[in-house]
Formats: C-alpha cells, sequence, structure tokens
C-alpha cells in the first residue's frame, strides 16, 4: 500500500472514530439547558436531547387483547397517572429536602439506556444527599423487551431489582424464559415466584402506568428522564444532568408536584 493511500486511509479512520466517540460520548458534545414550558402537564418543561433507540407504542407487548379492550387498558392508565402525575414518576420515593427526584425509563436493549443507566447509577452513588431515582421500564424494541422488562418488575417482588436490572444492562444476550431461569439461580431468586409473578396483573398494570407516563410526556423512544419537572427525551451528558438537577434545587421542584 502507497504512503497516499496510507494516510488517506488513517484519515478516515481518525474521522469515524472521532465521530463515534461524539455519538457515544455525549459530555464531548457542546450542550446548552434550553428549556421549554409544557402546555401539559402544567407545571413541567422539556429539554429535547440527542440519541434515542425505539419509537413504537408502548403498549406493544402488553397483551393480546383486541383493539378495543387495548383502547379501553391506554385510557384506565392514563386516568391513573393523570390523577397525581409526580407519584406516578417517583412512586415510593421519598425524597428528602436537598434530594431532587429522577424518574428513568429505559428499554434493556437500547445501547444508549445501557450506557446512561450506569452513568446515573454512578452519580447517585456519588451524590446520594443531591438526587434518588425511579426506575421505570419503558420496553419499546420488540417481545424480547418485554419480557427482561416483566421479569426486571416479577424480581423486584422479591427484593432483587437492583442486582436483576445490572445483570440485564450488561449482559449481551437476549432475555428467553431459559436465560431468566438461569440468572434468577445466580442471583439466589425464585424462579417458579418469578414465572408467576411476570403473569400477575400487578406487573401488568405497572407497565401499563410506564407507558401511560410516556404517552403524557411524548416519550418517542429511550432512554428518557423526568428530573423533578424538567422532561428529557434522549441521552445527555452528566454535566447536564447536574445543571438539570441545581436548577430543580434551586427553583423548588416540590411547588409543581404539590399543586399537581
Amino acid at each position: 500500500m502507497d504512503s497516499k493511500r496510507r494516510s488517506t486511509l488513517l484519515t478516515i479512520g481518525v474521522v469515524i472514530a472521532g465521530y463515534a466517540a461524539l455519538r457515544t460520548v455525549p459530555s464531548l458534545l457542546p450542550e446548552k439547558l434550553e428549556l421549554q414550558a409544557l402546555d401539559s402537564p402544567a407545571g413541567f418543561r422539556k429539554y429535547v436531547a440527542g440519541e434515542t433507540s425505539g419509537g413504537f407504542d408502548p403498549f406493544v407487548g402488553l397483551g393480546t387483547a383486541d383493539s378495543t379492550e387495548v383502547a379501553a387498558q391506554k385510557a384506565a392508565a392514563l386516568q391513573r397517572v393523570s390523577e397525581n402525575i409526580c407519584s406516578a414518576l417517583y412512586g415510593d420515593l421519598s425524597p428528602t429536602p436537598t434530594q431532587v427526584p429522577m424518574a428513568s425509563f429505559s428499554d434493556y436493549y437500547c445501547p444508549f439506556c445501557r450506557v446512561q443507566t450506569k452513568r446515573l447509577a454512578d452519580m447517585t452513588g456519588e451524590m446520594p444527599d443531591r438526587i434518588t431515582v425511579a426506575w421505570h421500564e419503558l420496553p419499546l424494541l420488540g417481545d424480547t423487551s418485554n419480557l427482561a422488562a416483566k421479569a426486571a418488575l416479577a424480581a423486584k417482588r422479591q427484593n432483587a431489582y437492583v442486582a436483576f436490572h445490572e445483570r440485564l444492562m450488561k449482559s449481551p444476550f437476549q432475555a428467553t424464559p431459559e436465560y431468566l431461569s438461569r440468572l434468577a439461580s445466580d442471583l439466589g431468586v425464585d424462579s417458579d415466584k418469578l414465572v408467576a409473578d411476570m403473569q400477575s396483573a400487578a406487573i401488568a398494570r405497572e407497565l401499563e402506568d410506564s407507558a401511560a407516563l410516556a404517552r403524557v410526556f411524548a416519550f418517542v423512544g429511550t432512554p428518557a428522564l423526568v428530573i423533578g419537572r424538567t422532561v428529557v427525551q434522549g441521552q445527555i451528558s452528566d454535566n447536564l444532568v447536574r445543571e438539570i438537577i441545581a436548577l430543580e434545587r434551586e427553583e423548588g421542584w416540590r411547588d409543581v408536584c404539590t399543586a399537581a
């Protein structure tokens, strides 16, 4: 290979590598926090970020009922979450006066979710006095995503959600009943109870409520966040997350949730 061709190939390689780095490491991208008020829900505002996976109906995989019944499920879930948006978002979290609650919506097979979830988990460990997170399952990428989401929520019934969540986010394997059974065994989870809970009405309802929240905030894919009262679609940098947290602490996110 002549030197000119080698130089050209090296240049192309550098450009490709640089582009890939910018796409996969959002902290390298210039970001400016510009927020737009939402008409609904009142008091919330949005920031639209970059990398997102998915774009399907959030109710895909929740059942095989006919369209009339699915429409009724959607309407019921939407009514439930609309009665108290903050409660639906943040569930059983009890933030201290210095903490800002965050709701994270993710799919186990969304590559951007895998990156952002790890970073958010690290961040909560670094500043537990400033942030607390509620994790929402939003399986948009097909039946495998839906199966993994149900398994994680079933594991939560055995106090093993965090362990299941971490393993599924890191695993190169697609979820299958056999894989989930082995994973349950590895983590000391009762696999028979796990399977039974995966088919329960309670877990179906939890997925329906997260899907309804996604519709309320017009999420078109994952990852997605609600930080206090700031809605974020797509993966964003740690710096921007910290900036939003600081803004929510300063401006008092509780006022919106109290009024909701």
